[in-house]
């Protein structure tokens, strides 16, 4: 019933103003404004995209919504941490990231950042 829709997904945030500039001016995405509500979108490769949404009442998720595969994870946290984008730190006794914020110990490379409303973005190391 559903296989053929071109589904998307949508997170809130706290100002969408904010996340404008973020997504677009430190991640280097395309943003579009939408016609309602406030709404802006991220167009992602191909015909892929992603609404993000004001809420007064926004809390960030607890978990990560949305990864950004790349060639090289540490080329990447390197370029964005120059443009500002500052990665977590995890150091819990069966979780730990070295300083970069880059997790290497088993599974696929990555590293986690939050958006300016807190939520949780990763970079993820992907070989073509």
């Amino acid at each position: 019933m559903l296989k053929d829709s071109k589904a998307f997904s949508g997170f809130s945030v706290n100002d969408t103003a904010k996340a404008k500039e973020f997504y677009g001016q430190i991640l280097g995405l395309e943003v579009k404004n939408e016609a309602m509500g406030g709404l802006i979108s991220l167009q992602l490769t191909g015909e892929n995209y992603i609404i993000i949404y004001p809420k007064p009442n926004h809390v960030p998720a607890t978990f990560t919504i949305l990864n950004f595969p790349v060639n090289d994870v540490e080329k990447t946290v390197d370029e964005l941490t120059a443009r500002g984008v500052k990665f977590i730190v995890y150091n819990e006794e069966n979780f730990k990231t070295n300083e970069k914020g880059i997790f290497t110990a088993g599974g696929p490379t990555i590293a986690w950042f939050k958006d300016p409303a807190g939520n949780i973005l990763s970079v993820i190391e992907q070989k073509n």
